[in-house]
């Protein structure tokens, strides 16, 4: 690595949201920066108006704050190298395809849409890889003035030369060559003056100072033709760092339309964005020891390109679950209150129930927040259930003795005026004892009658103390009743 500071940038597109490979590609940048006191710039490439949509850049900005991967410089901060959106430095683009003509780099090409079509129905006649011929190349000086003062539209084209190899070094797939006869000699700027992604990040790059650059392995391709751009300009080449797909399978890419692919899809399914931050983390890193549970300052400190593998990485939800469930069991009892209530209000609409109780009792047990309305769902109305669920093996009960059970306990909990969790536990304890039965044997019919389910957040203590006396009496009369009709 050189003396000179490093510099990494994030340059997103705004489509409409943050898929989980830019936001993992944005936290590499981020801390391959930070691990070394550089700087991480924020710039954003809309050069291709037909994809922009209307308040992206704002999901950009706030996705970025959100996961603290602050940047130093950008659009809505500035810095020394602006402006930082595409589209406001047309005139820049315009000035180095220019300049690259002169160099020998480029060339004026004034193909029509028909000579282009035409072009290609023949190599698609003769079974050739479809690329540009390139005619005007060979136009002479005389020729493309007289072309340019006519007024003829025209694209700038990159000249790549004929034989030859160009070879580049990757810091995670190594050294790459490919033959310059197979590269095509692709538009650098459009007849509306606007630079292609291939050119405006070359010349960005350059302009900003970016000194490693951070993206998928989708772009290994390109970087040849980058490469060939920087020599002709006579600049120098940064360090290139290609991270491999995130997939959902081995042969599945993740889906917008499926909810698996944007940041916003698992922060809308109740993952934690710090337990999302840490997991993107380790898709395709490795810390090089066995750590898995990650602060952003602790990533600072163990961020390495060489954990980066070459494999593609696959999106393990079981693993992002279980990272969320022990980010929320971090939290402070008052914390998790606070973000399980929007859930909370989703299944209960009784004014009469203890919120604060049911955080207690789901603290420890939730894995994600959108799980806790089905958690819930029996608080308001019993839901319907057979006499099948008092079967339990290992609490040794059936039908039969879960009846016996709670026409003993019924009597016994509606003479109990100071209905509290401390109470109910002493009361049921003596009436077990009494009757001379497993614990599970009075608690597991309490618990089935009051909730209508095999799992709930809380045993038949908790659920009492929960519902409160009347309703609790009410259910368990249900309860007897059922198992008398059976």
């Amino acid at each position: 690595m050189s003396n000179s500071q490093v510099r990494t940038r994030f340059a997103p597109s705004p489509t409409g949201y943050m898929h989980v490979g830019n936001l993992r590609t944005a936290l590499y940048a981020y801390l391959l920066a930070k691990s070394h006191n550089g700087k991480f710039i924020l710039r954003i490439e809309d050069t291709d108006q037909e994809r922009y949509v209307e308040g992206a850049i704002d999901v950009i900005y706030k996705t970025l704050a959100e996961t603290g991967l602050k940047h130093d410089e950008g659009p809505d901060i500035g810095g020394d190298y602006g402006p930082y959106i595409q589209s406001e430095r047309k005139h820049i683009y315009k000035e180095y395809a220019e300049k690259l003509v002169e160099l020998g780099g480029a060339y004026y090409c004034f193909c029509d849409k028909e000579r282009l079509e035409q072009l290609r129905q023949q190599q698609e006649a003769a079974n050739v890889a479809h690329k540009y011929d390139g005619y005007c190349s060979r136009l002479s000086k005389e020729e493309i003035e007289a072309r340019l003062k006519s007024g003829i539209p025209y694209v700038i084209r990159q000249k790549i030369p004929n034989d030859g190899v160009t070879t580049f070094k990757d810091e995670v797939f190594g050294t790459i060559s490919v033959e310059n006869s197979t590269l095509d000699d692709n538009i650098l700027l459009k007849s509306d003056g606007l630079p292609t992604y291939n050119f405006a990040n070359v010349v960005d790059d350059h302009l900003m100072g970016i000194t490693h650059v951070i993206r998928g392995s989708e772009y290994l391709s390109s970087t040849p033709k980058y490469n060939l751009l920087y020599e002709a300009f006579g600049w120098e080449i940064p360090t290139y760092i290609h991270c491999p797909p995130v997939m959902k399978s081995a042969t599945k890419k993740l889906s917008k339309r499926e909810g698996d692919a944007s940041y916003e899809d698992f922060i809308a399914k109740g993952y934690l964005k710090e337990a999302i931050l840490n997991y993107i983390a380790l898709l395709g890193w490795s810390p090089g020891d066995d750590r898995e549970i990650f602060t952003l300052e602790e990533l600072v400190e163990a961020f390495d390109i060489k954990g980066i593998s070459k494999s593609p990485a696959i999106f393990d939800i079981q693993k992002l679950d279980w990272l969320n469930g022990e980010y929320i069991r971090k939290l402070s009892l008052d914390e998790f209150h606070e973000k399980a209530l929007p859930y909370y209000k989703k299944a209960i609409s009784n004014p009469n129930i203890d919120l604060y109780k049911i955080s207690k009792l789901l603290h420890t047990r939730t894995v994600k927040f959108s799980d806790i309305p089905a958690m819930l769902d029996f608080i308001d109305v019993l839901p319907e259930y057979g006499p099948e669920l008092y079967i339990h093996k290992k609490m040794k009960t059936n039908p039969e003795n879960s009846l016996e059970n709670l026409k003993a306990a019924l009597p016994v909990l509606e003479e109990l005026d100071n209905w509290t969790e401390e109470s109910l536990h002493n009361t049921l304890f003596s009436l077990i004892e009494k009757l001379g039965v497993k614990n599970g044997q009075v608690l597991w019919p309490i618990r089935v009658a009051l909730s209508g389910k095999e799992s709930t957040p809380g045993g038949g203590i908790e659920l009492a103390d929960l519902l409160g006396k009347e309703e609790s009496i009410k259910r368990i009369k249900k309860g007897i009743e059922l198992l008398e009709i059976k």
